[in-house]
């Protein structure tokens, strides 16, 4: 399983390099970056002060007024140029997710690959732009909508899909004529830095693309904030916990500014007793453990019919107590390291709370890897006398409650009754069972499935779930409407001018 041994702070100078990344912008700088695979510095960046980000959304609302006149198609262009030059460096990006957020090498590159997807998506919605022709009332009238670019798109992203989210909505917000201003993660700059310089590859290959098209806020939470209560961004979209929610959506609200927002996501599976439990195995493996269980989309309620759950819940544990854990550069590990000590000592308080709570923990310890500051973790199953305590708290970290149920309402019921409404499935060959999970009283969640995990949203549907999730949608679907105005049009091509709804108004 071994490779050989990475030297994190080179190999991050060397991938920068080869993105186009200039050493002044990651060197001598006031922000230090950590890799969690060792927890080693590996750069200290530039950042921008929040008086600073006035100038940047100038320049970007500058960028918008000349780019929302640009043929949509032609934007278009722009963006398939974008998945070009992802494709070319579709390697040594993936890697660079792994080294700064500690992803696997085939989740870091999965990433990527859901940028390149969102790409393709985007040029073919550059030439679908469309609005409704609609029946009107008045003869010799034609009623239509018309949609048309928005302005500056905020993007504020988190460490767990550093690149990804970016380009959800980065993609879209420029297809449909916006130009976008990103905050990325004080944890995982460097990627950014390296998006950012893809980008601006394809920005010269495009040629006349109007300046500060996309650009960068390196900072705090302070130019976060900035971002957030500047007059001339419309849209903001951020992803993060639901406590930066609360704190967002009333500033974006106080200034009558949209906002979609990608917050927490306690999700939940159900086994029911017909399910093919080798897929289920499989799935909830994978959407449990992977990512170290720091995706917003990660399995974390179990319920398990009790007929099936002496079968299922043995096979889980096997799987838990085998799984391999390490260093993502070097090794072939399924799961790699937290993020941070902060994350680490979330999960030991949770696991802490679930054990006074009657629960009983199978994994959860510190793994050596021989790096001090890496903080890698057993995942964690544990299994629940009832839904309670901690269970009912999204820990971002790898902790798998399980729990029993007699009667498939009743664990709906148990389902829905947190606080997040993100992602959810169901695991059965019971057609009235799979369509009463996704009935109008079935999940609440904005991703409902069957047969697969939480985890893996493919770019065609929109992204996005309810409650304290935010209610927000990225990505596939009609999701495009959300960083554009609807106009409706009423053309009176007639020489009379009746009125709606039968008004008389004679004024001769």
């Amino acid at each position: 399983m071994s490779a050989a041994k990475v030297d994190v702070v080179k190999e991050a100078a060397a991938l920068l390099s080869k993105m186009g990344v200039s050493s002044d912008l990651y060197q001598g700088g006031d922000m230090a970056s950590f890799s969690p695979v060792t927890g080693e510095q590996v750069a200290s960046l530039k950042t921008v002060s929040p008086a600073e980000v006035t100038g940047i959304v100038e320049k970007a609302d500058t960028a918008f007024r000349a780019w929302r006149l640009v043929p949509a198609p032609r934007r278009g262009e722009l963006i398939r140029l974008l998945g070009e030059e992802l494709r070319a460096f579709k390697t040594d990006l993936g890697r660079l997710v792994s080294l700064e957020a500690g992803k696997i090498p085939s989740e870091g590159l999965g990433e990527v690959q859901e940028m390149i997807d969102i790409c393709d998506f985007a040029v073919g919605l550059s030439r679908q732009l469309y609005g409704l022709t609609i029946a009107t009332e008045r003869p010799g009238h034609r009623m239509m909508e018309t949609w048309h670019p928005l302005g500056v798109v905020g993007v504020i992203s988190a460490f767990n899909f550093p690149v990804a989210v970016w380009s959800w909505n980065a993609a879209l917000a420029i297809v449909c004529g916006n130009s976008v201003v990103w905050k990325p993660s004080e944890k995982t700059p460097l990627t950014a830095l390296a998006v950012q310089g893809i980008f601006e590859r394809a920005v010269a290959r495009f040629g006349d693309a109007p300046e500060g098209l996309s650009q960068l806020l390196i900072g705090d939470r302070a130019v976060g904030e900035a971002l957030v209560d500047h007059p001339k961004v419309p849209l903001v979209s951020a992803t993060g916990s639901t406590r930066m929610g609360r704190d967002v959506g009333p500033r974006l609200a106080k200034r009558f500014a949209r906002a979609i927002l990608e917050l927490g996501g306690n999700n939940a599976g159900i086994v029911c007793p017909s399910a093919d439990l080798d897929m289920a195995l499989r799935a909830i493996a994978f959407g449990a453990m992977g990512t170290a269980g720091q995706r917003c989309t990660t399995l974390r309620r179990l319920f398990v019919h009790d007929s099936v759950y002496d079968q299922l819940v043995p096979r889980l544990k096997k799987a838990y107590a085998s799984v391999s854990v390490g260093n993502p550069l070097e090794t072939s590990a399924l799961v790699g390291p937290l993020v941070d000590k902060a994350a680490f000592d979330g999960m030991q308080k949770a696991l802490e709370e679930a054990k006074a709570h009657g629960g009983v923990v199978a994994g959860g310890e510190r793994v050596d890897t021989g790096s001090a500051n890496g903080y890698y973790v057993k995942p964690a199953l544990v299994e629940m006398p009832k839904q309670v305590g901690p269970v009912l708290e999204e820990t971002f970290a790898p902790i798998l409650y399980v729990m029993k149920y007699s009667d498939l309402d009743s664990a709906i019921e148990e389902h829905n009754a947190v606080a997040a409404g993100l992602s959810s499935s169901i695991f059965t060959k019971d057609l009235q069972e799979a369509e009463r999970f996704l009935a109008a009283d079935g999940s609440d969640c904005g991703i409902a499935n069957v047969n697969i995990g939480t985890s893996g949203a493919e770019i065609g549907g929109a992204f996005g779930g309810e409650k304290e999730t935010g209610g927000g949608r990225e990505s596939g679907s009609d999701s495009w409407k959300a960083y554009m105005r609807r106009a409706t049009n009423t053309v009176n091509y007639s020489k009379a001018l009746p009125l709606a709804q039968g008004v008389s108004f004679d004024i001769e």
